[in-house]
């Protein structure tokens, strides 16, 4: 591999899940799957998710970025990973507030009151079953036929469904260790009720105001903290009236908090992003070493 030779990396983190920034701004280079794979397999550069940082394509924002989970696959939202490169860039930059494009969209982001802390618009959630997506129709996205463990008695059921950038499912329980996600997670991130996969959540809410939640993340796994899942667990929960549109969400990483305004649909999340290194790119890092 030489077009990704010595090209500038930030290994950073948000609420423990693992980002991998690689800037290509000013370049035509490109992270292949083949190339997420190799460098997930590396200490240095082990990732939950990669965030590629090009030119931007739209006027007025400050990057667009490409997201590449830790198998290769390609995917339109990281909210931890978002909060990661806009404190980079506006660190970089000096300003408090700039935007971001993916393929699904701008991103206005925000610096928050403690250093590192990040706001983040997600934009409007998606519930009809065909943006999620689901496989078969659905009039009711706020609890769909699907189960987990014997039919007369499951253990976890009727998820709510939504997608936030990416697809999620989310079953409300009342006990976190209910199912083994390591187990669970891979089968119902497949399941072919779900096209593109899904994210699977485990959700207890605890108050109006606070839900605690375990992740499986497609294509990452069993993960400290995934935001768009605290994002889509939050809008659902308000959604079906287990809480209020202002909650914290506390996964094993940490707590976010998520906001669903009123005003126009969009979530709002805010939370931390920790710098852990920063290094550059080389050809052995794409070869088969560990």
């Amino acid at each position: 591999m030489t077009v990704l030779n010595d090209r500038p990396y930030a290994k950073m983190n948000g609420l423990g899940n693992e980002i991998l920034v690689v800037d290509l701004r000013g370049s035509v280079a490109r992270v292949t799957g083949e190339d997420a794979r190799a460098l997930s397999r590396r200490r240095e550069t082990h990732f939950d998710q990669l965030m590629a940082v090009h030119d931007p394509h739209t006027p007025g924002t400050a990057a667009f970025m490409r997201i590449l989970n830790a198998d290769g696959s390609e995917v339109s939202a990281c909210g931890n990973g978002t909060r990661c490169v806009a404190d980079l860039l506006m660190q970089e930059t000096g300003v408090r507030e700039l935007a971001l494009e993916t393929s699904a969209g701008l991103l206005v982001c925000e610096a928050g009151i403690r250093p590192g802390e990040v706001t983040v618009d997600m934009g409007a959630p998606k519930f009809g079953w065909a943006d999620i997506p689901l496989a078969e129709a659905f009039a009711d996205t706020r609890a769909i036929e699907l189960q987990l463990g014997p039919i007369e008695a499951p253990l976890i059921h009727s998820p709510s469904v939504a997608n936030v950038g990416n697809p999620h499912a989310i079953f409300w329980v009342n006990d976190l260790s209910v199912v083994d996600l390591r187990r669970a997670g891979p089968m119902l991130e497949s399941h072919p009720l779900f096209p593109e996969r899904a994210n699977i959540s485990l959700a207890k809410v605890t108050s109006r105001e606070a839900i605690t939640l375990k992740v499986w993340e497609r294509g990452a796994g069993l993960t400290l903290a995934c935001g768009t899942a605290a994002c889509a667990a939050a809008v659902s929960a308000a959604r079906t009236g287990r809480t209020g549109r202002d909650v914290i969400v506390t996964l094993p990483g940490g707590p976010l908090r998520i906001v669903w305004r009123e005003s126009d649909d969009h979530i709002l999340m805010t939370g931390p992003a920790e710098l852990e290194h920063r290094g550059r790119l080389t050809a052995e890092m794409f070869s088969d070493a560990a």
